[in-house]
């Protein structure tokens, strides 16, 4: 007795879920411009490392004799693998059997997946396009019934955010389910003119009296700019290379810490230029991003929010090898101050950075809150106090660097005032309660009102709040930890880093991660 036509059916199995939906449904796939989910998968994990989960889920049609005579395989594809010879778990959407909807058990093979990374304690990945599991119209009519709306497995979507890694990508039309597990991730991507996202798409929109394409709609120039995906890309292939490079920063779980990579920049590099880099006249702005990439490892740094809350730049980065978060204010859009996308930007990396245990710098050169109409509609402050208190809640290090503004309550946020400040000031600081620049008429309204000459009294208590306002009379009074030469950071900044590392603690934190 021998179990040959038995592993004959094992491999007939496996050859029809390799079809996918079929040739002409894969030939749709490839003309939409969109790799199958099975390409995805073999481009984003190390070669030959992919295990498949569940590969002969699906429904099936007997001959009268019992014989299998077709299969629709599972519109959903799990496993696991590795990237970088690091554990991943995979869950990819297969838009060529239908659409991606709740046909075929998905709902158990989703669960599956979350459940394997939140049990083995690994970074998942999902490769999401169409419904992401959630239910079709087809559904009532197939099963003769219809349910209470519960989202499967939601228990593991929400419990992954705190324990590992989670990365989403959009990699087609995205509506539902599936945009609710976008955004429920760590890191979310969308490809231009390929991913759109939305609670429900154009015809059902359509029923509500608006009447608009799947771009107009969900496209990456509204959802890359509202905060509902961090990053944004021109290919698959570049989504998922960002997906490697941000699982790079990334520890396997919580209960490790994130690696270090011996750094081929010298931690001692002084770049003289940042001794110019700033202004003297405080209404001239200037770019960022340079102070950012000569302070940290070069080529290092990980925007996370490109196109979003832009008067704030965050994202990750190495520092002397060690992995890290990054926050910087960018004076070249509303002079660095906080708005309410702004103050959301902020709390969702420090969240990243609560959870998963890394260490921050905190760039600074904020004037305070934006202000305004439109501000004050936005609930400016509402965030930005949500923010001040992410700064308060969170418990790893940080060190801050004041290159120039810290004024009102947004300027306060500079870092956690109870615990040790490691700050490191530039000689081009200015802080206060507000900017005296523009208080002087209101400060000294009557003395200049009475004045026989109110332009040279407004000049000589200009003159003189100016020497008070220096950084130097505040290092002074200790109110400020150190002054340096703006070239002297990065070896600054390495020395902290050295010694903030060690203290890391593992574990969950002591408040969830808030997508």
């Amino acid at each position: 007795m021998s179990w040959k036509k038995e592993i004959e059916e094992i491999k007939l199995r496996r050859s029809l879920a390799l079809e996918l939906g079929g040739k002409e449904k894969v030939k749709r796939q490839h003309n939409a411009g969109r790799l199958t989910v099975r390409e995805r998968i073999s481009y984003l994990l190390d070669k030959n490392s992919f295990y498949e989960v569940g590969m002969l889920a699906g429904r099936s049609t007997y001959t009268k004799e019992g014989d299998l005579k077709n299969i629709l395989p599972s519109n959903s594809i799990i496993g696991h693998g590795t990237i970088n010879n690091e554990p991943v778990v995979v869950y990819g959407d297969d838009f060529t059997i239908r659409g991606g909807a709740s046909d075929a058990a998905i709902w158990e093979k989703m669960i599956a997946a979350e459940k394997l990374a939140n049990e083995y304690e690994i970074p998942i990945i999902r490769l999401i396009e169409g419904t992401g599991g959630g239910g079709s119209i087809k559904s009532l009519e197939k099963d003769g019934y219809s349910y209470v709306p519960a989202n499967p497995g939601w228990d593991l979507v929400v419990d992954n955010l705190r324990k590992v890694p989670v990365i989403s990508l959009a990699l087609g039309p995205v509506a539902g389910l599936g945009a609710a597990r976008l955004v429920s991730s760590h890191l979310s991507v969308m490809v231009k003119g390929l991913s759109q996202v939305f609670v429900a798409g154009p015809p059902l929109v359509e029923k509500v009296g608006e009447k608009v394409t799947k771009e107009e709609l969900g496209g990456y120039g509204i959802h890359s700019k509202n905060g509902v995906v961090d990053n944004v890309t021109s290919t698959e292939k570049e989504a998922m290379d960002k997906t490697k490079l941000f699982l790079s920063y990334m520890p396997r779980s919580v209960f490790k810490i994130p690696k270090f990579i011996r750094s081929i920049d010298p931690p001692n590099r002084k770049d003289k230029y940042l001794i110019d880099i700033i202004p003297k006249n405080k209404r001239e702005s200037y770019e960022i991003m340079p102070i950012v990439k000569s302070v940290l490892d070069k080529d290092t740094f990980f925007e996370i929010g490109e196109n979003y809350g832009l008067s704030v730049i965050t994202g990750m980065a190495r520092l002397n090898g060690y992995p890290l978060v990054v926050i910087a204010n960018n004076p070249q859009v509303y002079g660095g101050g906080w708005t309410a996308d702004a103050s959301k930007k902020i709390i969702k990396i420090l969240d990243l950075a609560q959870t998963f245990h890394f260490p921050i710098i905190h760039l600074v050169d904020n004037p305070g809150f934006v202000i305004g109409k439109t501000a004050e509609k936005n609930a400016t402050i509402r965030y930005g106090a949500k923010a001040l208190a992410a700064i308060y809640q969170i418990n790893v290090p940080m060190c801050t660097i004041l290159l120039r503004k810290a004024f009102g309550v947004a300027g306060a946020a500079n870092t956690n005032h109870i615990k040790y400040r490691y700050r490191l000031a530039w000689p081009s600081g200015d802080w206060g309660s507000l900017p005296f620049e523009g208080g002087i008429e209101a400060a000294y309204k009557s003395e200049l009102a009475r004045s026989n000459n109110p332009e040279k009294l407004k000049e000589n208590i200009v003159n003189s709040v100016s020497l008070a306002s220096s950084p130097f009379r505040t290092a002074e009074k200790f109110l400020v930890e150190d002054i340096i030469d703006p070239s002297e950071t990065r070896p600054k900044v390495c020395q902290w880093i050295k010694l903030a590392y060690p203290t890391l603690k593992t574990g969950l934190s002591n408040f969830g991660y808030r997508p």
